[in-house]
C-alpha cells in the first residue's frame, strides 16, 4: 500500500468552483464589466472580498459581502432575489454628501409615519459627477421601519445565535426608495442611538461579474 501510494502521490483536492456570487467567500476575488452602464467605481474593477456580513429580518436572512479594489473604497454587495436574481451593488454616503444630493426637507419626509415619501435628487455640481450613474432623479418609498439585525457574521446556512447578553446583533430599522424603473435606490438603516447609514444602490444583471478567483 505503501508503495502504491508514493507511486501515484496524494490525491488532490478538488477546486473549489466559483461561478455565482452567492458562493463567494472572504478572500476571493472578481471582476467587474468595463462597460460604461457602470459608473467608474465599478466599471472594470478587481474586488476582494474583505468581510461577509448577515442581516437577519422576521422573515428571512439577506448576506452582504463588503468588497475593496484598489482605491480601498467598500463596495456592498447583496442579492435581490425575485422572479430573477440581480447584483445589489451599493456605496455608503455620508451626511455631507446626502445633504449635496437631496432636498433635506424631503428627505425628513421618510421617516414619518406615513411611509409614503418622495424624494427628488438635486442638480449635482460637478465634482460630484462620479454619482451621476448611481441616481435617478425621482424616488418613492416602499419601505419604512422595517426591524431587523445586523451581524459582522457569514450565517449562511444557518440561523444566528444569540448573544450571551440576550441581544441578537445590532438592532436596526431599515427604509428603502425605489426609483422608477425599480433598478436604483437608496437604503437607508437607522442604528439604536441614532446612528444612520445611508446607501446609493444599483440593482445589475449578475453578467456584470465577468470573473471569479477563488482564494487560497
Amino acid at each position: 500500500m505503501g508503495f502504491l501510494s508514493s507511486l501515484f502521490g496524494k490525491k488532490e483536492e478538488p477546486k473549489r468552483q466559483l461561478d455565482h456570487p452567492s458562493k463567494l467567500n472572504k478572500g476571493d476575488m472578481i471582476s467587474l464589466d468595463d462597460s460604461f452602464a457602470l459608473p467608474p467605481q465599478l466599471r472594470g474593477q478587481q474586488l476582494r472580498v474583505e468581510a461577509v456580513n448577515t442581516y437577519e429580518y422576521q422573515r428571512k436572512q439577506q448576506t452582504e459581502w463588503v468588497l475593496k479594489g484598489h482605491s480601498g473604497d467598500a463596495i456592498f454587495l447583496s442579492l435581490d432575489e425575485d422572479d430573477e436574481t440581480y447584483l445589489a451593488l451599493s456605496i455608503k454616503v455620508n451626511r455631507g454628501l446626502v445633504e449635496q444630493l437631496f432636498d433635506l426637507d424631503q428627505f425628513s419626509d421618510i421617516f414619518e409615519e406615513a411611509g409614503k415619501a418622495e424624494l427628488d435628487t438635486q442638480t449635482l455640481s460637478a465634482e460630484l459627477n462620479d454619482y451621476e450613474q448611481w441616481l435617478s432623479p425621482h424616488y418613492h418609498q416602499v419601505t419604512s421601519g422595517s426591524f431587523g439585525y445586523f451581524h459582522r457574521q457569514d450565517y449562511r446556512g444557518l440561523r444566528p445565535p444569540q448573544d450571551a447578553d440576550g441581544s441578537t446583533g445590532d438592532a436596526f430599522e431599515s427604509y428603502q426608495l425605489l426609483d422608477d424603473d425599480e433598478d436604483k435606490a437608496v437604503d437607508i438603516e437607522v442604528y439604536e442611538g441614532g446612528e444612520t447609514d445611508v446607501m446609493l444602490t444599483l440593482y445589475r444583471p449578475l453578467t456584470d461579474i465577468r470573473e471569479y478567483w477563488p482564494g487560497t
